[in-house]
C-alpha cells in the first residue's frame, strides 16, 4: 500500500499526477492546494510519497514539505514546478521536475524512491 500526498494548486495537474501514480501502483491519495492543507493532510495520514508544486495558492510546497519532515520525518518527495529555480529548500531527498513534466520521469522517480 502506498499513500501519496499531492501538493498542487492546479486541479487538472493534480489529477494527471494522481492518474499516473495510480497506474504505477500507488493505492491512495490526498490532494492539497495550500501549505496548511498539505501539512494537515500529512498529519491525518502520513504519506509514503509526496509530489509538490513550489508556488501554491497560500504558502509554498517546499515550506509544507519542510514542516512535514520536521513533524513526521523524511518522506520521498518529487517537486514538480514551472519555477524549479524557486524551489528552496529542495535539497535531497527530493527530485525536481520542471513543468511540463514527462510521465516517464515521474514514474521513474516514483519507482526509484518508494
Amino acid at each position: 500500500m502506498c499513500h501519496v500526498l499531492i501538493i498542487e494548486d492546479e486541479p487538472l495537474v493534480a489529477l494527471i499526477i494522481q492518474d499516473l501514480l495510480e497506474e504505477e501502483g500507488a493505492t491512495s491519495f490526498e490532494i492539497a492546494a495550500t501549505q496548511s492543507a498539505a501539512v494537515a493532510a500529512a498529519r491525518t495520514h502520513k504519506p509514503d510519497f509526496i509530489t509538490s508544486d513550489v508556488r501554491l495558492l497560500q504558502g509554498t510546497g517546499p515550506a509544507a514539505v519542510a514542516q512535514i519532515f520536521d513533524e513526521l520525518g523524511e518522506v520521498p518527495v518529487v517537486f514538480i514546478s514551472a519555477t524549479p529555480d524557486e524551489c528552496r529548500p529542495c535539497a535531497p531527498p527530493g527530485i525536481i521536475l520542471a513543468k511540463p513534466f514527462e510521465n516517464r520521469a515521474l514514474a521513474h522517480a516514483f519507482h526509484s524512491m518508494v
